[in-house]
């Protein structure tokens, strides 16, 4: 290959997303497409998630994450995009400059259109800033996972998991099928994390506690984890005095959230939202600086991988065309009981889908779209739980024609517990 590489799209990232938005670009008509990966192997974090779920919505049947991936793998295959796996980027640059290197060498790509699909990475103990000692034995969940599914090692024999979102209901129930004990799945907020159907299918299929409204709150163990202090939290998730208990165990995994990997993003001069922690988008998931689209959950992270695919597909469709981009007409932003939406910038209201994520549970719920003091748009459902995204198409919202800042707010009864 030539060191400099002209093409018309650039993909940064071969799992879900950058797989989908890849084929998308090719299927549009661009015919010189670059998908690149770090790793040596298209998926993602795919290829660790063994347990089925996947794809209901993409391809009509539930699927495990190896079987989705290589899905698109073989879609990819009958494509003209050219897959570099073992390929680190260097830098990026607003010009849309990507400098790489592989093991046939340093590369410069000059693109038309780059995506930006390198997905996220766990909170580790100290963004948490939990205290005590540094023992061997704290892990974040998806670390283990690997070490469990494509290692095959144990990460111990005695489990405390914190966090109830996905990951740590999923891993707590795969820990146990290996013949690990399972202390206690504790969770800091008063209601779930995780989707319902793992909460059924991993923890009361499988006779596991789960605490709510309590943390841990120490470590002990010099050498190796011994075991873990657990206080129950208030309303404000500070812990009860009185309530510390010890719990004995060998393992702690952390489940307590995912941040989009934006390090690349930023080296291009791409404004981030301080609440998805991923760049600002529209409904094409284009970003503020032009030529550059952000898709999965390097724009935000989602709750489904079918969710991340057909954003993905829209990016790939709009990089493809890249189009002169119009106005922005609405200004998206989060109000009471809301705690993300995406897009965040509107251009066109005929296309596009919107996400919304409640900040907590309610039933009775009503999502509510203001502009000022005015309400123009309001739409109901039965239920609503920050672990499950609510998805509106954009066309169905009867938008002000003169555009502006729109406020999205969440109202409703509060759900406490399950």
């Amino acid at each position: 290959m030539p060191r400099d590489i002209e093409a018309e799209v650039v993909v940064i990232g071969g799992g879900p997303a950058g797989m989908a938005a890849a084929h998308s670009a090719w299927e549009q008509g661009a015919k010189s497409v670059f998908l690149l990966e770090r790793e040596k192997y298209l998926g993602g974090i795919l290829n660790q998630c063994i347990h089925p779920g996947f794809g209901l919505q993409v391809f009509g049947e539930e699927l495990t994450g190896p079987e989705y991936a290589s899905r698109y793998i073989e879609k990819l295959g009958k494509t003209g995009v050219q897959v570099m796996t073992e390929t680190a980027v260097l830098d990026l640059e607003p010009s849309r400059t990507i400098r790489t290197v592989c093991p046939r060498g340093v590369h410069e790509f000059h693109a038309r259109s780059v995506i930006l699909s390198m997905g996220c990475r766990e909170k580790t103990r100290g963004m948490i800033m939990i205290p005590g000692t540094r023992p061997a034995g704290i892990y974040t969940a998806g670390l283990a996972q690997y070490l469990v599914n494509i290692e095959g090692y144990l990460p111990g024999r005695k489990v405390v998991i914190l966090g109830s979102g996905d990951i740590g209901l999923i891993m707590a129930r795969r820990l146990s099928l290996e013949g690990v004990t399972v202390e206690a799945v504790v969770e800091v907020r008063n209601s779930l994390s995780g989707l319902v159907r793992n909460y059924v299918q991993c923890l009361l299929d499988f006779d596991l506690p789960l605490l709510l409204s309590h943390t841990v709150t120490g470590i002990v163990g010099k050498e190796r984890l011994e075991g873990v202090l657990v206080s129950q939290v208030d309303e404000r998730w500070h812990p009860v005095p009185g309530t510390e208990r010890f719990l004995e165990c060998d393992t702690l995994l952390l489940s307590v959230g995912l941040i989009p990997e934006n390090e690349i993003s930023q080296k291009a001069g791409i404004s981030l939202s301080p609440i998805s922690r991923g760049p600002y988008v529209d409904e094409t998931f284009a970003t503020d600086v032009d030529g550059f689209y952000a898709c999965g959950n390097v724009a935000s992270v989602f709750d489904l991988v079918d969710y991340v695919t057909f954003v993905s597909q829209k990016a790939g469709e709009a990089a493809a065309s890249h189009r002169p981009r119009g106005k922005v007409r609405f200004v998206l932003q989060v109000g009471v009981g809301t705690g993300l939406v995406i897009p965040q910038r509107i251009r066109n209201i005929e296309e596009g889908i919107l996400f919304i994520r409640p900040s907590q549970g309610f039933r009775e719920t009503q999502i509510i779209f203001r502009k000022r003091d005015e309400v123009f748009a309001r739409k109901k459902t039965p239920i609503c739980r920050p672990s499950e995204m609510i998805r509106i198409d954009i066309p169905s919202i009867p938008w002000p024609p003169e555009g502006g800042e729109v406020t999205i707010e969440i109202t409703g009864n509060p759900i406490q517990g399950i």
